[in-house]
C-alpha cells in the first residue's frame, strides 16, 4: 500500500481533530460566532473538495473539480494541515500541560473563559490569528499562486562535453517536460508552451514524461501539442509515473498511434548536422533496481560512432547512467524542488540526490528540469521552466 493510500482516510480525521480543537480554543479565548462559523465554512470547503476530488479519482462520478477548490484541498491537506496545523496545535497542547505541570500542587480550578465582553483586545486578536494561520495560509496562498501557474521561463544551459563531435559544438536541445496536462495546465498554456519551444528552432527537442497528470482522456491535447512543435531532427518522447497512473497500456497505444516517436526502452538514431545522434528512453521506473535494469537495456542497444543521448524521467538513472558511458542524460520529476526555502535548501535535496540543473561526474553530464507544467498548485523558489541546451566541446 502506497504513503498517499495510507494518506487518504488520515486527512479528514485529522482535519476535524484539528477543527474541534480550534473551535474550543477559540470558545476559550471568547470568540464571537462570526470568526468561529467562518471556520467552520472553511472546513466544508475543504471536506468538499476531498470528498469530490477522490469521487473523481475513484470514477464515481465525471463531473472535475474546479480547480480554486482543488487548490485549496491540495494545499490544506499536503502542506497547511500537517506543516502548520497540527503543530501548532501540539505546540499549544504540549505548552498548556507544561504550564499545568508547573502548578501540580496547586488545585486545578475550572478554566475560565477569556473573554472581553465581545471587545477584541490585542490578545483575543493574536491568540485567534495564530490558531486561524493554517486556514489563512491556504485561502491566501492559492489566491497568490493559481493565477501564477501557467508562468515559465527559458532556461539557458550550456554543457561541455569531452570528445562532442566536431560538427555538433554549438548544437541545441530544447529540453521539455513534465506538462502534467490536467487541473492546471489548460489550451491556453499549451499553446505558450509550443510557442516558445518552436522560437527556440532547436536541432532536437525531447520530452521526458508526465505529459498528463492523472487522466486518459487529457491526452488528445498532449498529443496535440506536440504535433504542433517544430523540432529541427526530431522530437521523442518518454513516459513518467502520471502517463500511467490513469491507464498504461492506452497511454502507450495512444501515442504511438499518433505517429510520435515514443521509446520505451528503446533506441532511435538521427542525422544531427550530418552526425548520428542516438535517442535511448527508458520507461518509467522508481525502485533503484528497477532503474539501473532500465538503464542496462538501452545501454545494450548503443549504437557504435553515434553520440548518444539518454532520457530517463527519474534522475536517479544518471548513477547508472555514468556507470554505462552515457555523455548526457536527460530528466525531468522533480519539479525542481516544487517548494525551496534556498536553492539548496528544500524539497529537492530531501527527495532527490539531483533535483535541477546541471550536474557533472567523471565527465558525464545530467541536466535536470523543473518541468513547465504542475500538479500541486504552488512553487517556491523552483520555477517552471523550458530547458534550452547548447552543446559544447569541452
Amino acid at each position: 500500500m502506497s504513503f498517499f493510500a495510507l494518506m487518504l482516510p488520515v486527512i479528514p480525521v485529522m482535519t476535524l481533530v484539528w477543527w474541534v480543537w480550534a473551535d474550543q480554543r477559540m470558545r476559550r479565548m471568547g470568540v464571537g460566532r462570526g470568526w468561529r462559523w467562518a471556520q467552520v465554512g472553511a472546513m466544508v470547503l475543504f471536506m468538499a473538495g476531498y470528498g469530490w476530488m477522490i469521487g473523481e479519482r475513484k470514477g464515481w462520478w465525471a463531473a472535475d473539480v474546479p480547480v480554486d477548490l482543488y487548490s485549496l484541498t491540495l494545499l490544506w491537506g499536503v502542506l497547511f494541515l500537517p506543516l502548520l496545523g497540527l503543530p501548532t496545535m501540539l505546540g499549544w497542547s504540549f505548552w498548556t500541560l507544561g504550564r499545568r505541570l508547573r502548578r501540580w500542587r496547586v488545585p486545578l480550578k475550572r478554566p475560565v473563559v477569556e473573554t472581553s465582553g465581545g471587545k477584541w483586545t490585542r490578545r483575543k486578536f493574536l491568540g485567534a490569528a495564530a490558531v486561524s494561520l493554517p486556514v489563512v495560509g491556504t485561502f491566501g496562498t492559492v489566491v497568490y499562486s493559481v493565477p501564477r501557474l501557467s508562468r515559465f521561463r527559458v532556461r539557458e544551459i550550456t554543457v561541455a562535453i569531452a570528445d562532442l563531435p566536431q560538427a555538433l559544438d554549438g548544437m541545441r536541445i530544447a529540453h521539455v517536460t513534465d506538462t502534467h496536462i490536467g487541473k492546471f495546465t489548460n489550451a491556453q498554456g499549451l499553446d505558450e508552451i509550443v510557442a516558445a519551444t518552436n522560437e527556440l528552432a532547436a536541432d532536437l527537442v525531447l520530452f521526458t514524461g508526465d505529459l498528463i497528470d492523472n487522466k486518459l482522456r487529457d491526452l488528445p491535447a498532449g498529443v496535440a501539442m506536440l504535433k504542433k512543435i517544430r523540432p529541427g531532427a526530431g522530437l521523442f518522447v518518454i513516459e513518467g509515473n502520471h502517463d500511467r497512473f490513469d491507464n498504461a497500456e492506452g497511454f502507450e497505444k495512444e501515442v504511438r498511434a499518433s505517429g510520435l516517436a515514443l521509446l520505451r526502452n528503446e533506441a532511435v538514431t538521427v542525422q544531427v548536422r550530418g552526425v548520428p545522434v542516438q535517442i535511448l528512453g527508458t520507461v518509467w521506473a522508481y525502485e533503484r533496481d528497477e532503474i539501473e535494469q532500465a538503464v542496462d537495456k538501452v545501454a545494450a542497444l548503443r549504437e557504435p560512432g553515434a553520440f548518444p543521448i539518454l532520457m530517463a524521467h527519474h534522475p536517479h538513472a544518471f548513477d547508472r547512467a555514468v556507470e554505462r558511458g552515457f555523455p548526457l542524460t536527460l530528466s525531468g520529476h522533480t519539479h525542481g524542488g516544487q517548494l525551496m526555502l534556498t536553492e539548496g535548501l528544500g524539497a529537492g535535496p530531501v527527495l532527490f540526490r539531483y533535483w535541477t540543473g546541471l550536474y557533472q561526474k567523471l565527465g558525464h553530464s545530467l541536466v535536470v528540469s523543473n518541468g513547465i507544467g504542475n500538479w500541486f498548485p504552488l512553487r517556491v523558489n523552483a520555477p517552471a521552466e523550458i530547458v534550452h541546451l547548447t552543446l559544447r566541446r569541452a
